[in-house]
């Protein structure tokens, strides 16, 4: 299951973008926003594979909480080819649940938590059905 990119908490998404570009050198590759009413952007280095997104949840997005220290690490995203099935092993081997399996925008997702209750994002292209044979 490759490592895919870590998501972080920001409080104000235009400081932390300008922080991250400005300061870091990071540039951005990706924006989009959540259908639960966040909003994301996608941060990479020209000499790395990783991915740095910055997510932004206003008051009225579904998932909002006050910022509180230690809430900055957002969540870490892994690449999966069959999401609803890595996600149903994860829960037997000891992950808990978050959000269960859902579609959105081409992707499959699901996020589980690890044993410190740190949130774990399963991503995947979403399957097309089969086509029944004639």
């Amino acid at each position: 299951m490759p490592f895919t990119y870590t998501g972080i908490r920001v409080r104000d998404l235009k400081r932390s973008l300008a922080f991250y570009t400005k300061a870091m050198g990071l540039k951005e590759v990706l924006r989009g926003k959540m259908k639960a009413g966040g909003i994301y952007i996608q941060l990479k280095d020209q000499r790395s594979r990783q991915v740095l997104e910055l997510n932004y949840y206003p008051r009225r997005a579904r998932y909002h909480e006050r910022f509180k220290t230690g809430s900055e690490l957002d969540h870490l995203a892994f690449w999966e080819k069959d999401v609803d099935r890595k996600y149903k092993r994860l829960l037997r081997k000891g992950a808990t649940k978050a959000i269960a399996p859902f579609s959105e925008d081409g992707y499959r997702l699901a996020f589980v938590k690890d044993p410190d209750e740190i949130w774990i994002e399963l991503l995947g292209r979403e399957r097309r059905p089969r086509r029944k044979a004639r």
